[in-house]
């Protein structure tokens, strides 16, 4: 397996991948609008020997009470379902976080399945005082930091980029 950065070939592979790994396109459509509006900070893609994307981690900015952080937001994550379970996912994740610590991208936060991102390294954002504007999120808004000491100066309501508001 290969962990990469998205090229414009991959744009149409990730595009179909994540219509199939979700439920509905919302995923997808919001990976498009945000690439198109430049509000990509990183995106990688995970292929097979051959060259198959099968799997895809995309950052894109945040803010912390109003304010320009540096902070990313995880958001989507896909591995394509006959590939689940083999450790795609988390290579992910550990490709992203060292190519954000390379950047000086001091932390990342999530929603997602407590159990899955805790393996990454990810905590409850809500023990540092941070919260998202979705309800009954607590359990699953999450944060990675990246630099140490970077996720303690900074606490309030966390805010992605409007794109996600067309999820709400």
């Amino acid at each position: 397996m290969l962990i990469r950065s998205e090229a414009p070939a991959d744009i149409l592979l990730i595009d179909r991948l994540l219509k199939t790994v979700f439920e509905t396109d919302a995923e997808a459509n919001l990976v498009m609008r945000l690439r198109e509006n430049g509000c990509r900070t990183l995106s990688l893609v995970a292929c097979t020997d051959d060259g198959e994307v099968i799997g895809h981690a995309f950052f894109s900015p945040v803010t912390v009470a109003g304010q320009e952080t540096n902070w990313q937001g995880l958001a989507p994550l896909a591995v394509r379902e006959d590939h689940r379970h083999q450790g795609v996912g988390l290579a992910l994740l550990a490709e992203a976080q060292a190519t954000l610590a390379d950047f000086d991208y001091p932390a990342v936060v999530v929603l997602g399945d407590p159990n899955y991102y805790h393996r990454a390294g990810y905590q409850a954002a809500l023990q540092y005082d941070l919260t998202c504007c979705w309800p009954a999120t607590e359990e699953v808004f999450m944060v990675l930091e990246i630099a140490p000491g970077s996720v303690q100066q900074h606490q309030g309501l966390v805010e992605y980029c409007e794109e996600f508001n067309a999820l709400a």
